[in-house]
């Protein structure tokens, strides 16, 4: 547990936060299926991430992260060796959906299985397309859920249909994995995808490595089959997720912070969070180098969270100070992510004495004067994280098992602390 210290903060600030999450994911296996050696800079280290470093491992990549300042990655070309044992993947939803299309590269069976969480979330609509392009798949209880169980061979490819209505991953997922097929995907999207940005994010990726991805908005993707992922030197840009923390301490505790690194020239959504902030009352300031935002009077809002969900924690958070009532729309499907996102972030800020509560699809938020609290973080990093915010101003504010942020953020508690007037 670590108290949040409520005195004021630098009224000018400049932070750095570490690489995209979701970047280092796709760029791990982009490597890895690569056509030779892949270094890659500004890689994000943490419990996420190195748990699909080792998963690549397991299936035969070989990877040296010994250096500070690179990963070196050997790529096999697609192909892939089997491992008799379980991998075990944590509550990284990220390194769950994507190698269970990887997997289906390789030779043999593999078994993908994680915490009690993961065991409650779900993957059926990505086994049920990987079932149409002929790949033997399972989910090991029978309930959409992982362990996962995989019996990997040649993909011969076609035309599949999905259902992205849950998560984005499932079709990144398939993208990822289409340059190895034998004649190509044409992948045909049922329903969604929520979180859109991150299928750009992929779509990215995969054009950085030379593989092209031809496209009709998100309702249909083609990549020629038999291709190649281009080996190279790789550089992963700053977290767009991560910086949300700091401009939202700036929208709360009536300061500057700018975020380095950062800026408007990325397939990031969640760098969208600045401009949010400015709808409630912040300024925003979009320079080459990094975005400031600077806090003034907080309104509420309403808003699509659908693209960036994992900022809707960060959003309830700095709601619970703005005059009025914040509707967020469109968050359904942060009920199945490292915690049920919408029963946490209510939870803890009921126990804040702020009027909160969610429906089906809709976070409601009704700004007042939070009280300190004793904050449950459900293991889930971006709770722990955005209810860190709220202690910046409101004492006796305590976070449990602060540890969780390792999942994306190792060292944010000390990039938090240089908050601080010294």
């Amino acid at each position: 547990m670590i108290e949040i210290k409520s005195q004021p903060i630098k009224p000018r600030c400049e932070v750095t936060v570490p690489g995209s999450k979701s970047y280092t994911h796709r760029i791990l296996i982009a490597s890895a299926l690569s056509d030779g050696e892949c270094r890659i800079r500004n890689a994000l280290i943490s419990e996420d991430t190195l748990l699909t470093l080792q998963a690549l491992r397991q299936m035969g990549i070989d990877i040296d992260d010994t250096a500070k300042d690179q990963i070196i990655v050997a790529g096999r070309s697609g192909r892939l060796k089997p491992y008799a044992d379980p991998i075990f993947l944590g509550n990284s939803g990220t390194s769950m959906r994507l190698l269970t299309a990887v997997a289906a590269l390789g030779q043999g069976t593999f078994t993908l299985t994680g915490t009690d969480r993961m065991a409650e979330r779900p993957i059926q609509d990505l086994i049920d397309a990987l079932e149409q392009l002929g790949v033997r798949i399972r989910s090991k209880h029978r309930n959409g859920c992982p362990p996962v169980e995989i019996i990997g061979e040649k993909v011969s490819g076609g035309s599949v249909h999905i259902n992205c209505r849950t998560s984005s991953q499932y079709l990144s997922a398939l993208l990822l994995i289409a340059p190895y097929t034998d004649r190509g995907l044409e992948i045909l999207v049922t329903e969604g995808p929520v979180s859109r940005p991150y299928v750009d994010m992929t779509v990215d990726v995969m054009d950085k490595f030379g593989v092209t991805v031809s496209r009709e908005g998100y309702d249909r993707f083609k990549v020629t089959g038999q291709q190649v992922y281009r080996a190279g030197a790789y550089t992963v840009e700053p977290d767009g997720s991560q910086a949300g923390y700091f401009w939202a301490a700036a929208a709360v505790c009536g300061t500057e912070i700018k975020v380095k690194g950062v800026t408007a020239n990325t397939r990031q959504g969640d760098v969208n969070f600045a401009k949010l902030l400015a709808t409630m009352g912040c300024e925003i300031a979009t320079e080459p180098d990094g975005i400031t935002v600077s806090g003034r009077y907080l309104r509420a809002a309403d808003v699509d969270m659908g693209d960036m969900p994992d900022m809707v924690p960060t959003l309830a958070v700095v709601a619970a100070f703005a005059e009025g009532t914040t509707i967020i729309r469109n968050v359904s499907h942060l009920k199945a992510k490292e915690s049920d996102r919408l029963a946490s972030v209510v939870n803890e800020l009921v126990k804040m004495g702020i009027d909160a509560r969610c429906s089906a699809d809709e976070l409601i938020v009704t700004g007042g004067k939070p009280r300190g609290a004793e904050i449950a973080t459900y293991g889930d990093h971006r709770i722990a994280m955005s209810f860190a915010v709220a202690g910046l101003v409101t004492p006796q504010t305590f976070i449990l098992d602060e540890n969780c942020v390792e999942k994306s953020f190792p060292n944010f508690w000390n990039v938090f602390e240089g908050l601080y007037g010294s």
